[in-house]
């Protein structure tokens, strides 16, 4: 059995690893790798589909679309995950490595290289894509995005400082020994990457206490996006679907009453066009004990071209597209 299948469902269990792995697109270069040890591009794409198991359990809208997909005989192009950061003017985020730094320590041992940067100024953050080096268009991408309180106001830094300073690391000294061993280059056995795999899997949430109420109506106040790190903290924020020709799929989808996105967004290449289905609302407690529904994680779609200069996919994003599609997650969008 390739080695991403058995490390996906040991993590996921038989039929839940199964029906993800069956979801999804794989290279056949990757489900070729079977052993007793296991290569940084494997556990990387054992990561991936993880994750996208975890993002359809909470996006009801995703969960329909990829199941309607299944019934036609189709399968899930993983393009690309999001995440969202925030770095506090100073220091850390409590124990937590601030901004990017808390996921940059899992990515480059793992293979992934910094592609590009995206300042997303109206946005007060800046995004950052990151692309494997062994297998750039089979594994999926990682757009990594963080929020800069220093371009906020004291009050809102105050708030900032209240929410996030309470975060944990949720890194072992296992999964950090692993990671060593990926970025040194050692081999590393089937047996230490699944003991690694749940802890790295558990960076992808909310590592901070249930947030202050008010603190979250200020941090809304001045962000949206910093207000949905203080409720869903580093969950993965959307995935993506790689389509042919996804001005089509959203005429569809919205004939189909899917709650997708008003416009399209278009790259200034004109290459890359993407968009997407609205953040589900997700119920969330806060410190003072009251479940609140704020905006959760939502599904995206991605059309990309050839690129003539290179001869190769366009696997490029656009600034003017990421900040049209932070607004899924908008409270009330």
């Amino acid at each position: 059995m390739p080695v991403i299948a058995v490390l996906t469902k040991a993590v996921l269990g038989d039929m839940d690893g199964q029906k993800a792995l069956d979801a999804l697109h794989i290279a056949p270069a990757l489900l070729a790798e079977r052993g007793p040890t296991v290569s940084r591009a494997a556990f990387a794409m054992a990561m991936n589909v993880s994750l996208f198991d975890n993002l359809l359990r909470r996006v009801p809208s995703g969960t329909a679309y990829v199941a309607d997909t299944l019934a036609q005989g189709g399968r899930i192009s993983f393009d690309h995950g999001a995440l969202r950061t925030i770095r506090l003017p100073e220091g850390p985020n409590g124990a937590l490595p601030g901004g990017e730094d808390a996921f940059t320590r899992i990515f480059l041992p793992l293979g992934y290289r910094m592609a590009t940067v995206y300042p997303l100024d109206r946005l007060k953050m800046t995004g950052r894509a990151y692309t494997h080096a062994d297998h750039p268009d089979a594994i999926p991408q990682f757009f990594l995005s963080e929020l800069h309180v220093d371009r906020f106001d004291a009050e809102f830094a105050a708030a900032a400082a209240r929410v996030f300073g309470t975060s944990r690391d949720p890194l072992d000294a296992q999964a950090m020994a692993v990671l060593d061993d990926y970025g040194a280059g050692r081999t590393v056995s089937f047996a230490d990457a699944l003991a690694a795999l749940p802890t790295i899997l558990s960076a992808f949430d909310r590592q901070h206490d249930a947030p202050d109420f008010a603190d979250y109506q200020l941090l809304l106040s001045r962000s949206n996006e910093a207000a949905w790190i203080a409720t869903e903290g580093n969950a993965f924020n959307h995935a993506t679907d790689r389509v042919a020709d996804v001005a089509a799929l959203a005429d569809r989808l919205r004939a189909e009453d899917h709650p997708i996105k008003d416009r399209l967004e278009i790259s200034a290449t004109g290459r890359v066009r993407q968009t997407a289905l609205r953040a589900d609302s997700v119920e969330r407690r806060f410190a003072d004990g009251q479940v609140r529904g704020v905006p959760g994680s939502f599904f995206e779609f991605i059309s990309r071209d050839i690129d003539p200069a290179t001869g190769q996919l366009d696997l490029a994003f656009d600034t003017g597209n990421a900040t049209g599609i932070f607004a899924m997650t908008r409270a009330g969008a």
